[in-house]
């Protein structure tokens, strides 16, 4: 038995996990990564997990974290040359799912609505001012309606640096305080982990794709979430932010008309069925005439 099983699927397990999901492990976790002395555990890990390290700048690290947040070298993730190209935002395993009645959207059979997973139940004590980062998102909630859920779950062997997929100008970041639990498939499907975990979201105005939600979703022995900048304007391509150690997931959320996915994208829709992709990599396109190829 796996040692994911084991924590999700045993009563002694489910012991360990309601400690393990709290915030102050990964927070332990993450100092300790922090620290000189985790620099011992760069050549096991690298070596276990099989990560070719041609892809990085050659340099010393002098912490876990200042490994695990390795910058590519130039020109190691190209980005796809035509504007109209909807680019994958970090390396990831990609699924994808149709946003559908009460803009919910169902991910390794839990449900989900936009509302929920963005930590807001749509009651409260009084109408939400101009400004709130809230009213943003119940003003565009209608439009992602039949629109696409893209999960891209981060895997300990993938670059933990994600950027901004188009041109444009988004809000406030906005933090949702949660738990910790693995974005593993295996816990996806007994925990509605995306709508639980520690994460953050902000709404991005871009220039080929409109109105979308961006969120990124930390998880187990994640230190923190990284986002560089509030309420900006922003160039395809440039960094957005980055994980700090473990798996994590970066989730967009676009309206039904925003992009046409690619053909081995398109016919995974729905299925629970991942595809690896890179940073950088076209994975649709604007122009819905089109027929965006399969690289």
């Amino acid at each position: 038995m796996s040692s994911i099983r084991f924590l999700y699927d045993t009563a002694l397990g489910r012991v360990f996990l309601r400690m393990l999901i709290r915030p102050w492990p990964s927070r332990l976790a993450g100092a300790f990564m922090n620290a000189g002395l985790s620099r011992l555990l760069i050549p096991g890990f690298i070596r276990r997990n099989g990560i070719d390290m041609c892809d990085y700048s050659p340099r010393p690290y002098q912490t876990f974290n200042d490994f695990f947040t390795r910058e590519l070298k130039a020109g190691a993730r190209p980005l796809a040359e035509e504007e109209s190209a909807l680019i994958a935002p970090c390396d990831a395993r990609l699924s994808v799912y149709t946003i559908e009645k009460d803009t919910r959207f169902t991910v390794k059979g839990q449900s989900y609505t936009v509302p929920d997973f963005l930590g807001f139940s749509g009651e409260g004590d009084g109408p939400l001012s101009e400004d709130d980062p809230l009213a943003d998102l119940l003003a565009i909630e209608s439009a992602l309606l039949s629109g696409t859920a893209l999960i891209f779950r981060l895997c300990v062997d993938d670059y933990h640096r994600y950027v901004y997929f188009d041109d444009g100008a988004q809000g406030e970041n906005v933090h949702i305080p949660g738990q910790f639990h693995t974005v593993r498939p295996e816990a996806l499907e007994r925990v509605r982990v995306l709508a639980r975990n520690s994460r953050e979201y902000c709404v991005l105005n871009t220039a080929h794709f409109g109105r979308c939600v961006q969120v990124e979703v930390g998880a187990m022995m994640v230190g923190r979430i990284v986002n560089h900048r509030h309420s900006c304007a922003f160039r395809r391509g440039e960094e957005k932010g980055m994980f700090r150690f473990g798996g994590s997931t970066v989730v967009l959320l676009l309206g039904p008309e925003a992009a046409a996915l690619r053909p081995d994208l398109e016919a995974i829709r729905g299925q629970n069925t991942e595809i690896r992709v890179r940073l950088g990599e076209a994975i649709g396109c604007t122009d819905l005439g089109a027929s965006p190829q399969t690289p």
